[in-house]
């Protein structure tokens, strides 16, 4: 914090790329990950479903990142997916859970200047001075609100590769002659 690195920073990575350099965040069980984080971090949501499951899973609390290891995002992806097999029996989606279907989008892999025009654009209240993991949390909650109707957006999508795909082609064609 105070701009000098301490034998924590260097041995989980300090600061740079997410999760370059960093042990995984995860105490499971009691004991400490030791397995090289990837770029995946636990979000609130994830904490929230994993006491939910009643797992033995917590972030250490002397590290500085949220980063995780493949393994353990893995393993909550596992324990989420049967959870989610599980109650679509049950339930016919009307659970506050049926978000789950859809794949969740990792916000905090971004820049925080980018997380701040997001949060500027749709005009987001929030307080002032909150760090990257608590604007992307907060970003995410608004993501997941927006409705997207899919079938139009891949039709757009599709449409909008093919006419730049012919104006990229007349582009080059105009060229050599």
């Amino acid at each position: 914090m105070n701009g000098f690195s301490t034998e924590e920073d260097s041995r989980d990575g300090g600061a740079g790329a997410p999760g370059f350099g960093h042990i995984c965040c995860l105490v499971d069980d009691g004991e400490r990950c030791n397995r090289p984080a990837g770029n995946a971090s636990f979000s609130k949501r994830i904490q929230k479903s994993i006491s939910q499951k009643k797992l033995k899973l917590e972030t250490d609390k002397n590290v500085r990142h949220l980063y995780i290891c493949d393994f353990h995002k893995s393993f909550i992806q596992s324990v989420r997916n049967k959870r989610k097999r599980k109650g679509s029996d049950d339930d016919g989606g009307d659970s506050p859970d049926h978000d789950a279907e859809s794949p969740e989008v990792d916000l905090f892999q971004l820049q925080v200047n980018t997380l701040r025009r997001y949060k500027r654009h749709f005009k987001l209240q929030t307080r002032p001075g909150l760090n990257k993991a608590q604007l992307a949390e907060t970003i995410s909650r608004h993501f997941r609100t927006i409705p997207v109707n899919e079938k139009e957006t891949l039709a757009y999508f599709i449409y909008m590769v093919k006419n730049e795909k012919m104006r990229h082609d007349q582009k080059s064609d105009s060229s050599i002659h």
